[in-house]
């Protein structure tokens, strides 16, 4: 008993029953390649989120170390990420521009304070509040998102001067500082970006007419990242880009983190507070969509609370460290998916993998040019823009169509911090309006069977003195006006109406203000002539109407099945 405990609040400690020499080999395989993958993108992130290229290696350090020991996913790889690092960036803009607090202790803070909300949602259960946020609305936040550090990261690409938060600001800058493009810059970049688009296209190909297999090919060719960063630091130092005024990395201090308790004032915190809660629930909602694609592939399971507690203990772990907000990565999770991880413990080795390269590989990223992150990073993010979302919800459902160009009109025209706001506001907006419209149809007999079905939809038989309702959906106060709504009016279509019943087949859940009104309806009709009755009522809807006297009251009968009132009513 005492074991099971320990192994769910510490899930690596499952691993250990039957593990063995292969399944250690595999998972330094997966962190020996993910390790290559990892570095190239810490330093990109860390750069995108406004700190020293360094901070990206030391956010990739303690937080795969935690998670590895408190996440549920064997295959998730944290660390950071685009779209936070951006989120990151906004926030910590805002936070230290009154020069009051300095960027780094900020940013740590910031995970801190991400951790520490994330840890608290997990302990109380609140797995669940991912679901409130809708996935056509998210899929457009990242959208827009992924464009706007695509358009953030020009500057470096052209080697230009630029600034802004919002795509018509980052757009206006880019165009006033194009006479100073560095054409190096631009050059080297865009070799990178092409070279990076080569190589997902025909590189895995090419490799496989070599003579290697699929799969090996396949992760040979997502280390091209790491490629364009061994070439281009190599031209670098040949060429002298730093005489020719190409941006580089510059010096990188080597070691590892020290490890300190961020200060948080009662300022910084109100000033943090908000946006640690966005980059919470968004890192979130990323990192275990991420964790669950990959599970199920395996038939493994996700346990969305652990993963709060774990996500949660990482980024507090990157506050610890001085690192900055980090999620799941989708691209390098999928990579340790591929090279074959089988535990958790790749994670860790990854973490040490990168933690030999702050000590020892420091000194020749000094020749780096930051048009290779750049370009890094927005070969990276536009794999994340899907406009095609816009055309699946406009067939789908024009409230979700809505609600997605909504979501990246306001990321892409008012920032980041008010897309994630808008995100947040129309996911709910969403659920509220679906759960305050349930389908309401009115049902008649498929002749030959017992079956009843929508008149609108099917050949049934109806009977002039029977009116019958199926709603599909809860019965509660922001719905029930709804359906007395519509009794009201077909009542009025159909003055030779005696009875009105209720199918409640779909019906899962009944609150007291539904019952109260259904009591009043009862009683309206009651002044007309008209029965209520119910039908196929479920065991817990039942239960609710025993604890109150409706039952004693309804002017009709409580049927077993629809069939059953329809042949006796009828």
């Amino acid at each position: 008993m005492a074991e099971q405990q320990y192994s769910r609040w510490f899930p690596i400690l499952n691993i250990f029953h039957g593990y063995n020499r292969e399944i250690l080999l595999r998972d330094l395989l997966a962190a020996a390649i993910v390790t290559v993958l990892l570095i190239p993108q810490s330093l990109a992130y860390a750069i995108l989120a406004g700190l020293p290229a360094e901070v990206g290696l030391y956010a990739s350090i303690l937080p795969l170390i935690v998670y590895g020991i408190f996440g549920t996913s064997r295959t998730l790889s944290v660390g950071p990420v685009a779209v936070v690092s951006l989120m990151s960036a906004t926030a910590l803009a805002e936070v230290t521009a009154s020069g009051a607090v300095d960027y780094l202790s900020a940013a740590t803070a910031l995970a801190l304070l991400s951790g520490a909300i994330l840890a608290v949602l997990g302990a109380l259960r609140l797995g669940m509040l991912a679901n409130f946020l809708s996935h056509p609305v998210i899929s457009g936040f990242i959208t827009a998102s992924a464009l706007l550090i695509a358009l953030s990261q020009l500057r470096h690409l052209l080697g230009i001067p630029a600034s802004g938060d919002t795509a018509p600001e980052l757009i206006a800058s880019l165009w006033g500082n194009l006479n100073t493009v560095n054409n190096l810059a631009l050059i080297t970049g865009l070799g990178v970006v092409l070279f990076l688009y080569w190589a997902r296209a025909y590189g895995a190909g090419l490799l496989q007419a070599m003579g290697l297999s699929s799969s090996t090919a396949e992760l040979l060719s997502r280390a091209a990242p790491a490629m364009g960063v061994l070439a281009t630091m190599g031209l670098s130092f040949g060429l002298g880009y730093e005489a020719r005024q190409v941006a580089l990395v510059g010096f990188i201090p080597s070691g590892l983190p020290v490890l300190n308790l961020p200060k948080i004032s009662q300022p910084l915190l109100e000033a943090l507070l908000v946006p640690a809660l966005m980059i919470a629930i968004l890192g979130y909602v990323e990192s275990v969509s991420v964790a669950k694609t990959l599970a199920a592939k395996r038939r493994q399971r996700i346990d969305s609370n652990q993963e709060l507690i774990a996500l949660g203990m990482a980024n507090m772990g990157a506050g610890f460290s001085g690192g900055f907000p980090v999620s799941g990565g989708f691209s390098r999770s999928v990579v340790n998916d591929a090279a074959g991880a089988q535990t958790q413990l790749a994670s860790i080795f990854t973490a040490v993998g990168i933690a030999l390269a702050a000590l020892f590989l420091t000194p020749f990223l000094y020749y780096l040019p930051k048009t290779t992150l750049a370009a890094t990073i927005i070969v990276a993010v536009l794999s994340l823009v899907d406009f095609s979302i816009l055309g699946k919800t406009w067939h789908f459902a024009k409230a979700d169509f809505l609600a997605v160009t909504l979501t990246i009109a306001v990321t892409l025209l008012l920032g980041v911090e008010p897309g994630v706001a808008c995100g947040v506001g129309v996911s709910l907006l969403l659920f509220i309006y679906r759960a305050s419209k349930p389908h309401i149809a009115e049902v008649g007999l498929v002749e030959g069977t017992e079956h009843f079905r929508n008149i609108h939809r099917h050949k049934v038989k109806t009977i002039p003195e029977i009116l019958t309702f199926r709603v599909d959906g809860r019965l509660i106060f922001s719905n029930i006006g709804v359906l007395e709504e519509r009794i009201y009016i077909d009542l009025a279509r159909n003055p030779k109406v005696k009875h009105v019943i209720l199918m409640c087949s779909a019906v899962n859940e009944i609150d007291w203000s539904a019952l109260e009104v259904l009591e009043s309806i009862d009683r309206a009709l009651v002044e007309r002539g008209i029965q209520l009755h119910l039908s196929e009522v479920k065991g817990p809807v039942m239960d609710c109407l025993k604890k109150s006297n409706f039952l004693q009251r309804l002017s009709g009968d409580v049927f077993l099945s629809q069939y059953q009132a329809f042949a006796r009513l009828g």
